[in-house]
Parts: structure tokens; C-alpha cells; sequence
């Protein structure tokens, strides 16, 4: 539906720190990919709290807080996971064929329960609502 207002922009100052996110969150995976563990783990909490802070600045937009959120918990997950493989206790078992490192499903499942929680209950029950999906 257009609206007069039905336009999203983001503040420079607010795109400047998401462009940093991307930088901090490649340099985790990278850092995870190349077993260099200090700056891994140390570039866990940049990401994260960057993470955080876009969802609590987007929270006035339903879809935006749901994608944030999702983006923030599998941020957690992937860093439980990167942590898991660093520390050597990702293949230690913890039930059957599950080892901790299946732990970090836990999280994934939920950020993929806020999203289709999202798309397949609010987005179709909301359609008048304009949002930035």
C-alpha cells in the first residue's frame, strides 16, 4: 500500500555502524576459518553488541525488529559454534549422535522461529501495516 510516508531511511550515522558490523562479523568468520583464535573470539563482542544495538534502534518496525533479533541470536549461535571448535569441545558427545556443537541449534531454531513467526503469522495478518519488507 503506498502511503506518504512509506519511505525507510536510515540515518548516515546508523549506516556507517551497520557497514561496521559487516567488517567485525566478516572478521569473526574469517578469524573461525583460519583458526586464528584471539581475534575470533575477540571480534565476537563488536559483533554482537553492534548486532543489539541495530535491532534496539530498528524496534519501532516489526519486520526490522524480527530480522535484527534473528540476525542477533545467530550471531550468539555461530560464535557458541566457532567457540566450540576452538576450545576442542564441539565433538564431545551429548546425546546419540549430537556432540555440543549441535547445541548451537538451540539458538539457530529460534531465530528461525522469529522469522517465520514474521512471515507466516503477523506479515499476512498485518498487510495494511507498512513495513520494510
Amino acid at each position: 500500500m503506498n502511503q506518504p510516508d512509506s519511505t525507510y531511511n536510515i540515518p548516515l550515522k546508523y549506516r556507517k555502524m551497520e557497514n561496521l558490523h559487516i567488517v567485525f562479523w566478516l572478521l569473526k568468520d574469517v578469524s573461525w576459518c583460519m583458526v586464528w583464535k584471539p581475534l575470533g573470539i575477540a571480534m565476537i563482542f563488536p559483533t554482537l553488541i553492534i548486532s543489539i544495538i541495530i535491532a534496539w534502534r530498528t524496534r519501532q518496525y516489526f519486520s526490522e525488529i524480527c530480522h535484527n533479533l534473528a540476525i542477533t541470536i545467530w550471531i550468539s549461535a555461530n560464535s557458541y559454534w566457532m567457540i566450540s571448535e576452538f576450545m576442542g569441545f564441539d565433538t564431545h558427545p551429548l546425546w546419540g549422535n549430537y556432540t555440543m556443537k549441535h547445541l548451537a541449534l538451540i539458538p539457530f531454531l529460534m531465530g528461525l522461529s522469529i522469522l517465520m513467526y514474521y512471515y507466516l503469522y503477523w506479515k499476512p495478518r498485518h498487510q495494511d501495516v507498512v513495513e520494510t519488507m
